[in-house]
């Protein structure tokens, strides 16, 4: 049912008056008029005091309901006081690093300190790792970020970062880091290529380079040793929550609490100065309660900043007051919980429903569009509600419009999510979120296509908030979300409770990547998103579409020269499309194993597998594709050395393609046979049937095809001893063909490259 789910920014069933960017749905179920709501100004519409109580999960359900509909009333998921006050403090407030003075110098010591290669009198083999261990929620991935900051102009050839953990806690594979990083380097890797080979290809990369690797939220030694590059111009920043067992002469450096000065300070980023001046014993009693931990200090500044009339004495007051809470027990995670606690106590009913929900965001990246599909609100409220949460403390501001679910929250927003909401609810919310993904990706691929054409046409009558004003504007949002894409359609697939929507997903990426970037371009996505398509046709024994991911994963192995895995792909699809009984895909297949075994140069078995192929196409009465298989048998018997065969092959295909009205192919055709002919010792036949190429070239319509047919019966005619007026009179052709071919070429647009990923499975 889940997957039956309405996309609130989808098309209306029927017209309805355009509420203003403050309305939720909640508010226009209210007997006021939306538009007077909004006219209402600030004064008069009622809000809470600092002290007042605000809706939460513990609050009673009749009180939880009440102040809801407060919430509604004012527009949006916060209040009319309270929105200003987090707009204001989202602009103002200051977000510098603070503190960790001790932590920077000893850091830089251990880049100038000698190692042990050093000491022992050789040269370091690999590049130096600096490691910053401790929790969550420490500051460790801000100290990383910082010492980065101020080494970047030590390391010229730039500063790569990758995140080594998901979101859900689970290792990201050392490949799909490798390719990143990889791809940040200017540098394409073949599809599908493995572990080793992409660590290869990243340690060649960086040799001779100056570049400092900073790896977030690292697993295990493992993940580190694979990235290590062998370049010891280089540096490698690791984060972690323990020790690097296994990664030699690794440099630790443990992160605990801030100062108190430092604590204070970061403090008054959310709080301003005068609250920190007029009770100078309360901040310090505040920073002391939260350990110095700085992502506890953020979530209370951002309480306090939220509150302008509150005091730094009101939120340690709170703090304290705080009932005891299983998580107490854990004494490293203690300031960060109760910190939490008040904070989220604090949101609206609305505000928090959409902040739990954010933690099925993919990769915990969110923006408004994903917030809206997941609270199922307006784009507009949930651009609104995002700059709220930023201003609280409670996501990190990663570029314009793009947040951050902070790591250390996303355990404790995920129990409130379980503890909060239905499981249908979560699946709800989770199908909203990709059938608005399925909606973008749907317009990105109109937008590529020409301007006037039905495409740009149906992409003016979707909804504003999906529309994309150019081609350009289109190609920049799928660049800048892709990572995320791939990963909401990886957790989809993974989950396996959305599999329509993940299909429709995978399929909506794939003509979106190829539509700006071509086939080839995309590649490399297209690998893994095929990929991902045979794990569902796998789990749901969909034959048709896994006989087809079989074949898309073929055709890239065998295009990256893996041509032994391509043949493996090939014959698993045969067996596949056998058992679904879908004649297209066994042809498909068929004439893919003999294509691999004519790049084996095994003449004979290529030969065997397209004369399967051509047997099944004439059962059908496919011209074009008998016609193509004759031709394919011509050339394999051809370089076999068969030439009678090729022969009668040759002039099956002219055949073939006279009948089916393909006049290119029949000038191919005739040019197959008469190469063959030649080869068989029939020269005047040859000569005749070159000069019938000519001419059924020339009436073709394809310049270049005829220009390329008159050179070669040009040169035939030299051969064989032919007219020499003829021959010149054909070069001429050939050069005047070629001359007006350059004229009249023109870039052909991406929508209309051949996509050899749209089979059955799409």
């Amino acid at each position: 049912m889940a997957e039956q789910a309405v996309d609130t920014e989808g098309e209306p069933t029927a017209p309805r008056k355009r509420q203003p960017p403050s309305a939720t749905p909640a508010s226009s179920a209210s007997g006021r008029p939306a538009e007077a709501r909004a006219d209402r100004s600030p004064e008069d519409r009622p809000h809470r005091s600092p002290e007042d109580p605000v809706p939460s999960s513990d609050t009673p359900p009749r009180q939880r309901s009440a102040a809801g509909r407060a919430d509604a009333r004012d527009g949006g998921v916060w209040s009319g006081a309270t929105r200003a006050v987090l707009f204001a403090a989202a602009a103002t407030v200051g977000r510098g690093f603070a503190g960790r003075r001790r932590e920077l110098l000893s850091l830089r010591a251990d880049i100038e300190r000698a190692g042990l290669d050093t000491l022992a009198g050789r040269k370091a083999a690999r590049s130096r790792v600096l490691l910053i261990a401790g929790r969550p929620g420490w500051g460790r991935t801000a100290l990383a970020e910082e010492l980065a900051r101020r080494l970047a102009d030590d390391y010229p050839d730039g500063v790569l970062s990758a995140r080594l953990t998901t979101s859900a806690g689970d290792p990201v594979p050392t490949e799909r880091t490798a390719r990143e990083l990889l791809g940040r380097l200017g540098v394409t890797a073949p599809p599908g290529a493995d572990e080793d080979d992409l660590s290869e290809a990243l340690r060649t990369a960086l040799d001779g380079k100056r570049v400092l690797l900073l790896l977030d939220d690292v697993a295990g030694a493992g993940q580190v040793d694979a990235l290590l590059p062998d370049e010891p111009d280089c540096l490698v920043v690791a984060v972690s929550r323990g020790p690097l067992t296994g990664v030699p002469d690794v440099r630790p450096c443990t992160v605990g609490g801030l100062d108190v000065s430092a604590a204070v300070g970061l403090l008054a980023q959310y709080t301003g100065p005068t609250r920190i001046t007029c009770d100078p014993v309360a901040a310090q009693s505040l920073v002391e309660e939260c350990a110095g931990q700085p992502a506890a200090l953020v979530l209370v500044g951002g309480w306090l900043a939220a509150r302008p009339q509150a005091s730094v004495a009101d939120a340690l007051a709170r703090l304290r007051e705080l009932p005891p809470d299983d998580g107490d027990l854990d004494h490293g995670a203690r300031p960060l919980i109760r910190a939490f606690r008040l904070a989220y106590a604090a949101l609206p009913s609305a505000a928090a429903r959409m902040l739990r929900l954010l933690v099925l965001a993919p990769g915990g990246s969110t923006d408004a569009q994903t917030a809206s599909a997941l609270a199922g609100c307006s784009v507009a409220d949930g651009e609104a509600a995002l700059e709220g949460f930023a201003a609280y403390g409670m996501l990190r501001p990663r570029g314009p419009g793009d947040y951050q679910v902070p790591g250390c929250l996303d355990p404790l927003l995920r129990e409130r999510l379980a503890a909060e909401e239905r499981p249908a609810e979560v699946e709800l919310a989770r199908a909203r979120m990709l059938e608005r993904a399925v909606r973008q990706l749907h317009a990105c691929r109109l937008a590529a296509e020409p301007a006037g054409s039905p495409g740009r046409k149906k992409l003016a009558g979707m909804p504003k908030p999906l529309r994309f004003s150019s081609s350009v504007q289109a190609a920049q949002w799928l660049e800048a979300r892709l990572p995320t894409l791939i990963e909401a359609a990886r957790l989809a697939v993974q989950t396996g409770e959305l599999d329509t929507l993940a299909r429709r997903l995978v399929a909506a990426l794939t003509h979106a990547l190829t539509a700006h970037r071509g086939a080839e371009g995309a590649a490399v996505e297209l690998y893994g998103l095929h990929e991902l398509v045979l794990d569902v046709a796998r789990r749901r024994d969909l034959p048709v579409e896994r006989a087809a991911a079989l074949l898309n994963l073929g055709d890239l192995d065998g295009g990256a020269g893996r041509v032994d895995q391509a043949l493996a792909r090939y014959k698993s699809a045969l067996e596949a499309a056998r058992a679904s009984g879908d004649p297209y895909t066994t042809g498909r297949a068929l004439e893919s194993i003999g294509g691999m075994y004519q790049e084996l140069e095994d003449w004979h078995r290529a030969a065997d597998w397209y004369g399967r192929a051509l047997e099944l196409r004439l059962s059908r009465r496919d011209l074009s594709a008998a016609a193509r298989m004759y031709a394919r048998l011509g050339t394999v018997h051809g370089y076999g050395g068969q030439w009678g065969e090729a022969l009668r092959d040759w002039r099956a295909a002219a055949a073939a393609c006279r009948r089916a009205g393909d006049r290119p192919g029949y000038a191919r055709a005739l040019s197959g046979a008469a190469g063959a002919q030649e080869r068989t010792g029939r020269p005047r036949d040859a000569l005749r049937t070159w000069t019938e190429a000519a001419a059924a070239a020339r009436t073709c319509g394809d310049t270049g095809l005829h220009a390329d047919l008159a050179h070669h019966a040009a040169d035939a005619m030299d051969r064989l001893g032919g007219d020499p007026a003829v021959a010149r009179s054909l070069r001429r052709t050939a050069r005047k063909r070629a001359t007006e071919g350059a004229e009249d070429t023109r870039p052909t647009p991406r929508s209309g490259e051949g996509n050899p990923a749209d089979l059955r499975n799409q």
